[in-house]
């Protein structure tokens, strides 16, 4: 008998069954926690749905990167997995748990990146628009709150010290801003040197004291630190509807126009009692209000 040829004992009539091949990724992977797809009383008792319920996942995970040629090699161990009735796993190999869970971490990871500012570190345009699409949708009960923050006369902080103490002035802006907000509320950059702070489940009459209590804390911040003739303030325009409203910018916007035009260095509001436009806190015995509001609203 040559090395070439299988071995053969004297009872056996049919060839012996090939052992079962093992299915892994193949490429490099790291060490990682929180697969979903772990045995359960509903799999069979050698595996093979576990094991292809992970290629599965790790499928879908490397499509939603892009990654097709990685993802068709997984999904195609999957259905070989449900047709080969000759392959026998144990269990879903260590590798490719391994492998999936370092997947979906960097997918959720990419997914958080996404929404962040890269200047400022806050939540972004994305971000704001997804929340407020669920504040819309009635997912979330009891009144909702809007503001809208400016930086009064930025363009001249950048022309007057540059576009890196500018940015500097945003981010410190930002923690200001997001200190001592309600639960579930957050602050996002909405565009340039705008930002908006959304706060959900808050009274109207609470929502204008949190956004007075921010536009103060920007007022007295020792902004001389950064530069000695340096001063910032936000002019800011506040909207709060009910549950049954639908939360939107535009009258946010416009409050906003209203406290630029009324002095700068202001929080803009609707009275929820008589229905009339407001400045908070110091700024509202400033003249002129009446003008910036016919402005602001030509059809009220």
């Amino acid at each position: 008998m040559t090395t070439a040829e299988p071995s053969r004992t004297a009872d056996a009539e049919t060839p012996a069954a090939s052992p079962a091949p093992s299915v892994t990724c193949g490429f490099p992977t790291s060490p990682i926690v929180g697969l979903d797809a772990v045995p359960s009383a509903e799999t069979s008792p050698d595996g093979r749905a576990d094991q292809a319920r992970a290629h599965e996942a790790a499928a879908e995970v490397l499509a939603d990167r892009g990654d097709w040629r990685k993802a068709y090699h997984h999904l195609k161990a999957a259905v070989s997995l449900v047709r080969d009735e000759q392959t026998v796993p144990s269990s879903v190999p260590d590798q490719l748990r391994v492998e999936v869970d370092r997947l979906r971490r960097e997918r959720a990871e990419a997914r958080e990146q996404s929404r962040r500012d890269s200047l400022t570190a806050t939540w972004n345009r994305r971000y704001l628009d997804e929340r407020l699409g669920t504040l819309r949708d009635g997912s979330e009960d009891g009144p909702v709150c809007v503001a809208l923050a400016d930086v009064d006369h930025f363009k001249q902080v950048n022309d007057t010290h540059g576009h890196a103490l500018g940015d500097e002035v945003l981010r410190r802006l930002v923690d200001l801003m997001s200190e001592e907000l309600p639960e579930d509320g957050f602050c996002a950059r909405y565009g340039g040197e705008e930002f908006a702070l959304v706060l959900p489940g808050v009274e109207p009459a609470d929502a204008v004291r949190v956004c007075e209590e921010a536009r103060a804390r920007v007022d007295a911040h020792p902004w001389h630190e950064i530069a000695e003739d340096l001063r910032v303030t936000v002019s800011v325009g506040v909207a709060c509807l009910g549950s049954s409203g639908s939360p939107g910018l535009d009258a946010a916007d416009a409050l906003l126009y209203v406290a630029k035009r009324a002095g700068r260095n202001a929080v803009a509001f609707r009275d929820a009692a008589d229905g009339e436009v407001r400045l908070a806190g110091a700024a509202g015995g400033r003249r002129g209000i009446g003008a910036a509001v016919r402005r602001a609203f030509p059809s009220a």
